[in-house]
């Protein structure tokens, strides 16, 4: 039995829990267990690289190895030594490694929420074999996305590109540290698969950009780039099931730039709410209640001093449309909500005994306790 004991807890220690969603379906591509890195070696390969590059010829001189030359040296690697529980809840330190990308000379990178959630303390570890210590600078939770900021000037900072302007089937090459510091710098490609996938996480909904080029447990929060050397995308998950293979998803690079606006000047992102606890029948029955209704989602408690109280609504109100499109389940609601601005007014329509009504609430800011 202590044999058992002590295997388990050294396994627990080298690697953080990945988070698994629809029925462990899709996975968040890292972190994965940490390898150290030697500064030496590392520089070797630099100038093997760049000899290399002197006497490539253009028919080699592909779009990957231009891209890969221009974001390279901004992809760094992330370690999160964190504290986790065990199963008789004694606490256990934990170490993983996901990847981030510089988008500021003066240190700031963006990185995934899951790389550094729980962290107590952060390493980053620079493509030019430096080690740095890490500061968070914000989270979003909402679409896995963080600011990391390290104590340095003059870092080569990666160029976002427009995300809306991605078409299907132009190149995608992903940069990152699959399987930890010993792989890092790792350069996939393939193509973007499709736009605008839409995936439910969490009972969030988010619109990812798919493509096959090879993400890996250890890539979250490295860069999708195009064939011009910009990044596209944050890379986020993977589709991980039998049989299935070239499924990667990324965050579309105009979503990280506004959320990574707020992160950098409140350290959150501020969304509206309309102040109501929903269910719908599926959510209901996780808290143990029977909701029978056909439509709509169910106002479970209400802030009575909140945008949907002010407007009248109350507790037992079933909502059906939202801006005059049905919302029949608790992330309807929100993905229509998150549509919106702080400060914009919607129309709710809701039923209340039997009888229809609609309302104009106006969307305050969410308070960052809440998650509805």
């Amino acid at each position: 039995m202590q044999k058992f004991l002590d295997k388990w807890m050294k396994k627990k220690t080298t690697m953080l829990v990945a988070a698994f969603f629809a029925a462990s379906t899709l996975t968040f591509s890292g972190c994965s267990a940490s390898t150290a890195t030697n500064p030496t070696s590392t520089s070797a390969a630099a100038a093997q690289q760049e000899a290399a590059e002197q006497s490539l010829s253009d028919a080699r001189n592909t779009p990957v190895v231009r891209a890969a030359k221009a974001v390279g040296p901004s992809v760094v690697g992330i370690t999160n030594k964190a504290v986790a529980r065990d199963w008789f809840n004694n606490p256990v330190e934990t170490e993983g490694v996901g990847s981030g990308v510089i988008f500021r000379s003066d240190g700031y990178i963006v990185t995934n929420n899951h790389v550094v959630a729980n962290a107590k303390e952060l390493i980053v570890s620079l493509a030019d074999g430096r080690t740095l210590k890490g500061k968070l600078i914000g989270t979003d939770e909402v679409t896995d996305l963080a600011v990391v900021k390290v104590d340095a000037k003059d870092l080569p900072a990666a160029t976002f590109g427009d995300s809306d302007k991605i078409v299907v089937g132009e190149p995608a090459i992903a940069i990152g540290n699959p399987m930890g510091l010993e792989f890092k710098g790792s350069v996939t490609a393939g193509v973007i698969s499709a736009l605008n996938r839409t995936l439910d996480i969490s009972d969030n909904r988010l619109k990812l950009l798919q493509t096959d080029a090879a993400i890996n447990p250890g890539n979250s929060g490295g860069a999708l780039v195009n064939a011009d050397g910009e990044v596209i995308g944050i890379n986020s998950a993977k589709l991980a099931a039998n049989g299935v293979e070239g499924m990667g998803f990324s965050i579309p690079i105009n979503t990280v730039k506004t959320v990574v606006d707020q992160l950098m000047n409140n350290g959150y992102v501020a969304r509206p709410y309309l102040g109501v606890t929903v269910f719908d029948p599926q959510t209901a029955a996780r808290y143990g209640y029977e909701l029978n209704i056909d439509k709509g989602v169910y106002v479970f408690q209400l802030i009575l001093n909140g945008p949907a109280g002010r407007a009248g609504m109350q507790r037992g109100d079933i909502i059906l449309k939202l801006d005059g499109e049905e919302t029949n389940s608790v992330r309807d609601l929100r993905a229509k909500i998150a549509e919106h601005k702080v400060g914009e007014t919607v129309k709710v329509e809701f039923d209340r005994n039997g009888k229809k009504q609609t309302v104009d609430v106006t969307l305050d800011e969410m308070p960052q306790q809440d998650t509805k």
